[in-house]
Order: C-alpha cells, then structure tokens, then sequence
C-alpha cells in the first residue's frame, strides 16, 4: 500500500482548533500524519488529538529523540498512544541533533548512534510487556516493566542520514525516516535500508518540504534559510557531502563559518533549493512527490514550508488523486 501522510501540528494554529484540520486530511485521503519534536509542540499530544480526531489515520512520529527522554518514559509515552490506537502506531526516533539534547535540553550529546541503537533494542523488548533488566552501552535499566502494553507491535523507524544508521535502521528497525534529501538521493539510501535487512521489505518514511507556489523568488529566498538552518548543522553537511554535494556547498559552508550569513545564503545554487523543496503548481508538486515513491520511499510525510501560503488550501492542494 502506498501511504500519504501529512506533519501536523500544523503552524501558526493553536492546537485545540485543529481538529477539522486534521479530519479533513482523512476525508482528503491521506492515511498518516506524522509529528516532530523541536521546539514546538511535543510528539505525542498531537498524535494523541488525531487518533480521537480522525481515526482512520496512521500517526507516526519523525522524529522523537533518543537523548530527551529516559528509556523507560520513552516506552510509556509510546505504549501509552499505542494502546489510545492500536495497529495505528509507528514510532520514529533519532539522534536529533547537539542544538536540541544539549543547548536546549542540557543533555550531553554523546555516542548518538549507541544511543539510538540501546534505544531501539530495549524499546523492542519492553513494549511487548517484558521486564526488562539490561546493561546497554549507553544506559542500563533494572526491573522495568511497561503497564500499558500494546495489543499490537508498535514498528520502530530510525531516522537516518549515511550508511551506519541507514543500516541500522534496516537490521534492528522496521525501517528508516529519511529527511532534506532529493528524489534521486532515495535511490542512493534506500537500498542501504533493504539490505541490511537481509531482503526483507522495510518502510521507508521520508520527509518532504513542500509549498504549492508558483512564486519562485519567494521559495528560493525562504528557501535558502531554511536549507542552510539544516545543512551547516554538521550531521547534514556530513550526509549532503557523502551524497557528493561537498563542491556545490562548499562556499556557503566557508562564508557561514567566517560569519557572512548573507554571502552563504547567496551562495546556495537555485538548483539546490529546486532539488530539495518540492513547489510549484499542486500538479507538479504531486509529480515531485511520486518521483520520491519512485526511486523507494513508501511513506511520503508531507511538511509544509511556512511561506505565506493558505495551510488549509495547500492541504487540499497536495491531496492524494
């Protein structure tokens, strides 16, 4: 089944004047909706409204950190919502990055992949209601046992950028988030996913940033905000430089490190915002999209990009056909 999800909560609304919002997506077609985890609304709140709001709808979390929460409230916020839901949970988690567990959350950011992966392994164990007692590398957990067990497995995604999480992704996930990439970057990552897991079909969950304009001087210049907010963090100028963009951003990497924020913005080619921004009329942004189920992603997330456009609109625009 080909999925189509959308992120909610959506910006600029209050969460308690969402809920037409979030039914119409469901009479719109879209079988998910997904959350993040920043600096706005948590996780599990909106997911929480939209398994009441509109119960035909997946709800999937991408991302919640590894980091923020201990193991074991993890596993209660996740059995919690599945059990609110059951069969309509996927849940998503990550490194996220050093700006959000560490400056905002005083949290050392440290071995973000054997967190992840400790994450992940005692999440398999304890959802299905095992007490568990465990020394991870990261943590260890005595006696924990989950009084809120899902009635059914609730899949664990990992958000993955280069090969080493992408495979984990694929050997101890149930497959992997995938996020500021192309359509034709899934063909590189993908793949990775897939094998690691012997053969075995894994999900792939991609993020995609949209915004159904046909105002390119406004996409572009928002855009190459929100591109280099991503991609001087150094986790994604690690990932764009292994997908083999390094020549294409190196001066804007070199003008932001010396502090000439106005030069690096420059200095992201148009290409690069029309490769990782899906715009343009609603018709061609579906054709954008489907490239991306194309080349191997089965869960388009939908995000869209806060550029002056009516969210409500942009909803019905992007709609399934």
């Amino acid at each position: 089944m080909q999925r189509y999800g959308m992120t909610i909560p959506f910006d600029g609304v209050p969460l308690h004047e969402q809920r037409d919002m979030v039914v119409e997506l469901a009479d719109l077609g879209y079988t998910d909706v997904w959350s993040a985890e920043a600096n706005g609304a948590d996780a599990f709140t909106p997911l929480a409204l939209a398994s009441v709001w509109a119960p035909s709808l997946r709800l999937g979390t991408a991302i919640v950190p590894a980091f923020t929460r201990g193991p074991g409230l993890l596993a209660q916020s996740a059995g919690s919502l599945a059990q609110a839901a059951p069969g309509r949970v996927a849940l998503g988690l990550g490194t996220s990055s050093d700006v959000i567990v560490e400056g905002w959350n005083g949290i050392p950011f440290v071995q973000p992949y054997q967190r992840t992966r400790d994450v992940v392994r005692f999440l398999r164990r304890a959802l299905t209601g095992e007490k568990v007692t465990a020394e991870y590398e990261t943590f260890s957990v005595r006696g924990f046992k989950l009084g809120v067990v899902p009635s059914e497995p609730v899949p664990l995604l990992v958000a993955a950028l280069r090969e080493g999480m992408l495979r984990l992704a694929g050997r101890e996930g149930d497959g992997a988030i995938i996020n500021w990439l192309s359509a034709d970057d899934v063909a590189t990552v993908a793949p990775i996913v897939h094998a690691a897991g012997g053969g075995a079909p894994r999900e792939i969950v991609a993020r995609i940033f949209v915004a159904p304009t046909d105002d390119a001087a406004t996409v572009r210049a928002m855009g190459r905000y929100a591109i280099a907010a991503y991609l001087n963090v150094p986790v994604y100028a690690a990932f764009h430089e292994w997908l083999g963009r390094g020549d294409v951003l190196a001066e804007m990497w070199r003008l932001w490190k010396e502090g000439d924020r106005k030069a690096a913005l420059a200095a992201i080619p148009d290409a690069l915002v029309d490769d990782l921004i899906v715009w343009g009329p609603p018709e061609a942004c579906r054709e954008h999209i489907q490239r991306y189920a194309d080349n191997g992603v089965t869960t388009p997330a939908l995000a869209l990009l806060p550029f002056g456009l009516d969210t409500r609109q942009a909803v019905r625009d992007l709609a399934p056909r």
